[in-house]
């Protein structure tokens, strides 16, 4: 009885068969990555860094807070630097109050962007006068249009070589064990 097929059936069956190259059709038009875009959003989140450094290295605050999420948090170099927005706004006003910000020069930067495209991470190695090569990397959100830094974390890399004295020489000055 299952091998026995109408006309209906295979009318059915050609309909489906329609149904299917058209959806293959459809398919193959589509972008070849889910995410279109993406080339668009990373240059926009690495112009939204380099604006961020620009700002800091001309103590614009305004300029500079633009840039930051409403809920942004700021990781410093130091480890009890964890600063809420408004914490590091604190610290930030009287810094660029004097006209003195901070320049850091990036030397490389990968920006990746999430499925649905309102999420952004990057990391960016960036050069300072005191300090050295350092480390930046963190969130931005799709804020308001606009993309805004939900997290910045400055770091000084350490060569693997020097880790065991560097960690050795911080337990000492904070008393760690």
């Amino acid at each position: 009885m299952l091998n026995v097929m109408n006309d209906t059936g295979r009318r059915s069956r050609r309909s489906l068969a329609r149904m299917a190259g058209f959806a293959l059709v459809v398919a193959s038009a589509s972008p070849v990555t889910p995410l279109a875009g993406q080339a668009d959003a990373r240059a926009e989140v690495s112009a939204v860094l380099d604006a961020l450094h620009e700002a800091a290295s001309e103590a614009d605050f305004d300029r500079y807070f633009s840039l930051y999420a409403g809920e942004a948090v700021f990781l410093g170099t130091d480890a009890t630097e964890r600063w809420t927005r408004e914490e590091f706004m604190d610290y930030t006003r009287v810094r660029f109050d004097t006209g003195t910000g901070w320049t850091y020069h990036m030397l490389e930067r990968h920006v990746a962007i999430a499925p649905g495209g309102r999420t952004a991470w990057f990391d960016e190695r960036l050069e300072n006068a005191n300090l050295g090569e350092t480390r930046g990397s963190g969130v931005l959100v799709m804020e308001h249009g606009s993309w805004k830094i939900a997290q910045y974390n400055l770091t000084i890399p350490i060569p693997n070589e020097m880790a065991r004295e560097v960690a050795q020489r911080i337990r000492a000055l904070t008393g760690g064990g």
